[in-house]
């Protein structure tokens, strides 16, 4: 078997082609005053707003496009905390393709109740203990089904690319070129197809991925130069964020094309779903606002910037979205 290589920035643009008119194009949101308050100019991809409420839809409906018809009729498995669990299972549900999704016994009810209304059979597993993929590869290897990883496979990256393709037509629209752009990393597959797309044309955009300081380990793979594995066991309500490890094409990417990897707390994640409920009138899940937490606790420079903003998602449980509302 041929090893998988990173994608193109010419493969963002053809996955551009392929899901079109399929996933919903998201606005480029600002609020004035908000800029006042923070003395920066910010810019938010409002990915909460999407078709199954993540930017996910991308890379799924891309890949599912991207299928044979022998690969459809044998179906189709994914594993994920719950964002690219749905976007699977509205692609395969778009395509007549029968999905199974691998998820974790404490994903976010609103996303498992998603998944399943898609049409999706859901298999659960312990977080802690179980072996997602593992599980995944062994309903592959017993139903014949294709494997759709949830970041690291070029058609996935490529199709979560397409988010800076459109970052960067509105942003020509506004005859503005960014200073700064921060997209939330699990495995890493958003930051990374952004960054392809986003370095085509403004190459001098400092990229950097942001995740939580529980699941730190793009931070750890960035710093040392090989991938680490992340402590699952460490708490945090970035639910959407929590890998076990970065890709290794997503790494290949960032390591050449980010400006660093900054980490996040909790209390610095509620901080940014707040303002984003305040002045965006969005709801965003916790993992999707990292991103703008690390803009405001200060883990980059942002005075008299043009700032862009990735929020990834907004599938929140009420209780949670509710908790993090509170001062």
């Amino acid at each position: 078997m041929t090893a998988l290589q990173p994608p193109t920035v010419a493969e963002v643009h053809a996955a551009a082609k392929r899901v079109k008119g399929v996933v919903v194009r998201t606005p480029l949101l600002e609020s004035p005053l908000l800029n006042r308050q923070l003395g920066a100019r910010f810019l938010f991809k409002a990915e909460p707003l999407q078709r199954t409420g993540s930017f996910k839809l991308r890379g799924a409906t891309n890949f599912v496009a991207a299928m044979t018809p022998e690969e459809r009729a044998r179906g189709i498995v994914a594993y994920s905390s719950g964002n690219h669990a749905q976007a699977v299972a509205a692609a395969a549900h778009a395509a007549g393709v029968s999905a199974k999704i691998v998820m974790p016994t404490d994903a976010p009810r609103i996303k498992l109740e998603s998944t399943r209304a898609w049409g999706a059979t859901i298999v659960t597993y312990d977080r802690l203990t179980g072996d997602r993929q593992a599980i995944a590869e062994g309903i592959a290897k017993a139903e014949g089904r294709v494997i759709a990883p949830p970041f690291d496979h070029p058609l996935i990256i490529a199709g979560q690319g397409t988010a800076g393709l459109e970052i960067v037509e509105d942003l020509q629209a506004l005859t503005v070129a960014p200073d700064i752009v921060a997209a939330p990393c699990g495995g890493g597959g958003l930051v990374s197809g952004v960054a392809l797309a986003i370095k085509e044309t403004f190459p001098e955009a400092a990229i950097h991925a942001v995740e939580p300081e529980a699941n730190d380990d793009t931070a750890r793979s960035w710093a040392t130069g090989e991938r680490q594995r992340a402590d699952l066991t460490r708490p945090t309500i970035c639910d959407s964020l929590q890998t076990s490890m970065p890709g290794m094409l997503t790494l290949t990417i960032n390591w050449r094309l980010l400006a660093g990897v900054a980490t996040v707390s909790d209390s610095d994640v509620r901080a940014a779903v707040r303002l984003a409920f305040e002045f965006l009138k969005l709801v965003v899940e916790p993992g999707g606002a990292v991103g703008f937490a690390a803009a405001l606790s200060g883990r980059f420079p942002t005075a008299s910037k043009t700032v862009v903003v990735l929020l990834s998602g907004g599938n929140v449980d009420a209780e949670r979205f509710a908790d993090c509302l509170r001062p």
